[in-house]
């Protein structure tokens, strides 16, 4: 499994803060800022990731990424996009990328998402495009979720509240990790938004009389699972 990653990003920034992060957990970091560029470096076959943003100068990272798998290289592609429509998310998925990050993303959720395309080897496997838990249904696509035969009308704040959830089953979630994975937030507003938003959430999915399955950690923050 090669440890060397290629970040293809035109935003300065977003490049330093992805390759920042991706050095302190142990890969070695290759950078481009165009999609022209990436692909001569992507062409060796030599890395074991690629993290790709979708709009570029001199060459974009759709016709990036279609000019690597053309050439039969196999890389594993995560598309880093503000682009999030489910038909975005599936013109990229469907033109050879493993995975497809919506920014503005949390790193850690990056990094997760990159360290499970290289255990599984990529060429599509670790495409995520449902989510699961118990009766409980996600489509990261369709952007429906379900639970059992009921459809749960979420708004987008409480979609990504949920989906966060549901990529952490069972463990307890911090305000501070709700913060920053789904509010972007690196600092604490001091107000008591979460709580607003989960008491949404939970009341949402339990219409129908379904066991809760929200529950709230006391003194900690919150966890999706039976209650203990």
């Amino acid at each position: 499994m090669s440890h060397k990653i290629l970040v293809v990003e035109d935003d300065a920034d977003t490049a330093a803060y992805v390759a920042k992060g991706m050095g302190e957990a142990g890969f070695t970091v290759d950078r481009a800022d165009n999609g022209r560029d990436g692909l001569f470096l992507a062409s060796d076959g030599s890395f074991g990731a690629i993290i790709l943003d979708r709009m570029m100068p001199a060459m974009d990272g759709m016709a990036m990424l279609k000019a690597l798998r053309a050439a039969g290289i196999e890389t594993p592609v995560i598309i880093l996009s503000a682009l999030g429509t489910p038909e975005d998310r599936v013109e990229g998925l469907t033109s050879g990328a493993d995975d497809y990050l919506v920014k503005p993303f949390a790193f850690a959720e990056l990094l997760a998402r990159v360290q499970l395309l290289l255990r599984r080897g990529g060429s599509g496997s670790a495409v995520v495009t449902h989510l699961r838990h118990d009766d409980l249904e996600m489509d990261l696509l369709s952007r429906r979720v379900k639970r059992g035969s009921r459809t749960v009308d979420l708004q987008p704040r409480e979609f990504r509240l949920l989906e966060f959830f549901l990529r952490h089953p069972d463990q307890v979630v911090t305000r501070t990790m709700l913060l920053e994975g789904v509010w972007d937030y690196h600092f604490d507003p001091g107000t008591n938004v979460i709580d607003v938003h989960v008491s949404r959430l939970r009341r949402k999915l339990d219409e129908g009389g379904g066991k809760p399955l929200l529950h709230t950690v006391r003194g900690m923050g919150y966890r999706l699972g039976p209650e203990s």
